[in-house]
């Protein structure tokens, strides 16, 4: 990996991030939803790198902070936890609150809540990413020193951590062509390696996909023996017919799986992945509600509300687990069911189109006239609303790679990265995984690239903060207040380096030819 610091025009500008900060400050707010019962600052981690943090608080990059968002106090970060050998550690205390950073006062508020008006970082969040970056460049004022200003015991002070130059800022276009990039994504992935489990897996269904696929696009051969042991894990776990109450949630599983398999073939072509990528695709198939007779009965007695309304009702998608128990197929995985089919298609898998079109067609009855795919099979909104990205994300990818000619599935795949690059500040916050919605997002948004550029750079101040001390990346609070926990590190971890590795264009995913895949396999069948 290239790991010099950039230079000339890739650097930002102290006034040029300054900038950037405050265009970004001025329509959004903080995109985290905290309450008055304390969350989701009291959620703690019970083992792992956070289990001493006593709550689940923003942090804010290198500097081994970790702080609260407080209502009475909106231009200011409450300093909650100060990790030991960090540049922070006996400088800041806890108990201090930072009203500044760089040389300035921080100028807005933020502001509480979730909603469109709501996403995104504003103020202290925003002002102090923007500053932390400036202070690692070597255009700095002081290289490596960032200056802050501290509220402690009712009396102002002023202090200056040592956050050094070896980072630097991020590129324009970062991450591609970026020095930083590069260096955060050569650490993470040395990280994942080093955290793999004895029996190949990375710890759960978002981890053991993203973190081989991140592995096997940096195309580094050192990594292959890791991917490899992911990919085996994999196939050992999935079955043709699976007892769903032994697998808890299997749709999630089997989609992953499906996508890591596909790609581990395309780029291996080890035939001994076809038979194990056949079993995947056989219970994902079976799983696929399509039928009535599919329907859990006591789905009428525990979720009135969502039982079918008739035989088009929820027609083509998944929900959690095969056919429809709860509250039914959701469009988050039935994008990914339509990509799973898309990616195994590609491998020879034969795919009935049938099928396959109802789960476009699912996906197309929940999306508005925006492109914004909502959480069911229908508008949920409005024409033109719009949340988290996710589902849409994963949208975009599905009809991208749609292995038929039909113009309309890349129409559609170019409205839901257009939406997502008109609104691009809930990234970090989608429901459910809010992680895993953050790939979907980055996935999706690049099937336009212009789209991906607009996401990243409404988002640099995420990466800015996510970065931990160590190396790692932290699992920032969101709207769901959902996942954080010991493996909190490895979920963000994964899915960052995904992110990076995107640009690369080194998985079909991500846009690279499928040239040595076997033609698609699809049987026809009525549209």
């Amino acid at each position: 990996m290239h790991q010099s610091l950039p230079s000339g025009p890739t650097l930002l500008t102290l006034a040029a991030i300054t900038a950037l900060a405050l265009s970004l400050a001025a329509p959004a707010q903080a995109q985290v939803h905290y309450h008055d019962d304390g969350q989701p600052w009291k959620q703690r981690a019970d083992s792992g790198p956070d289990a001493e943090v006593p709550g689940w608080f923003y942090n804010l990059g290198i500097t081994g902070m970790r702080a609260e968002l407080v209502a009475d106090a909106p231009k200011s970060l409450l300093i909650r936890y100060v990790f030991a050998n960090t540049p922070a550690s006996g400088v800041v205390l806890v108990g201090d609150k930072v009203i500044g950073a760089g040389t300035q006062l921080f100028k807005e508020p933020h502001r509480n809540g979730y909603g469109e008006a709501a996403f995104g970082a504003t103020g202290p969040v925003l002002e102090f990413a923007a500053a932390l970056e400036v202070a690692q460049t070597p255009s700095a004022t002081t290289p490596g020193k960032l200056p802050l200003t501290l509220l402690r015991d009712g009396k102002t002070v002023q202090v200056v951590l040592d956050v050094g130059t070896a980072y630097g800022a991020f590129a324009a276009d970062y991450p591609a062509g970026c020095a930083k990039s590069d260096r955060i994504l050569a650490q993470l992935l040395e990280y994942l390696v080093k955290n793999q489990r004895a029996d190949g897996s990375f710890g759960d269904a978002v981890h053991d996909t993203f973190a081989p696929l991140a592995l096997l696009a940096s195309g580094d051969p050192r990594y292959m023996p890791a991917v490899e042991r992911c990919v085996r894990r994999l196939c050992a776990s999935t079955h043709a017919s699976d007892d769903s109450a032994k697998l808890s949630l299997p749709n999630w599983t089997y989609m992953g799986a499906a996508m890591v398999l596909s790609e581990y073939y395309l780029a291996t072509q080890a035939a001994w992945v076809l038979p194990e990528l056949q079993e995947i695709h056989d219970f994902i198939a079976a799983g696929q509600y399509l039928n009535m007779a599919q329907i859990n009965p006591k789905s009428k007695e525990s979720h009135p509300d969502a039982f079918p309304k008739g035989p088009r009702d929820s027609h083509g998608g998944w929900g959690h687990n095969p056919g429809f128990e709860g509250y039914g197929p959701i469009a988050m995985i039935t994008a990914q069911g339509a990509l799973a089919y898309s990616m195994m298609a590609r491998c020879g898998i034969t795919i009935d189109r049938t099928h396959h079109d109802a789960a476009y067609e699912f996906l197309k009855k929940g999306s508005g006239a925006n492109g914004y795919v909502w959480y069911g099979d229908s508008v949920g909104g409005g024409a033109d609303g719009w949340a988290d990205m996710g589902r849409t994300g994963a949208a975009a990818i599905a009809n991208s790679l749609s292995p038929y000619p039909d113009v309309s599935y890349r129409d559609r795949a170019r409205l839901h990265s257009k939406v997502i690059g008109l609104h691009p500040q809930s990234f970090p916050d989608t429901h459910g995984s809010p992680a895993m919605g953050m790939a979907y997002s980055a996935l999706g948004a690049h099937v336009d690239p212009a789209n991906f550029r607009k996401l990243m750079d409404a988002n640099r101040w995420w990466f800015a903060l996510a970065q931990c001390s160590d190396g790692t990346f932290y699992y920032q609070p969101n709207r769901d207040n959902a996942g954080y926990g010991s493996d909190a590190r490895m979920t963000a971890s994964s899915v960052t380096a995904f992110i990076l590795v995107i640009s690369k264009r080194s998985l079909v995913l991500t846009g690279k030819a499928a040239s040595n895949a076997a033609p698609a396999a699809v049987e026809s069948g009525t549209r």
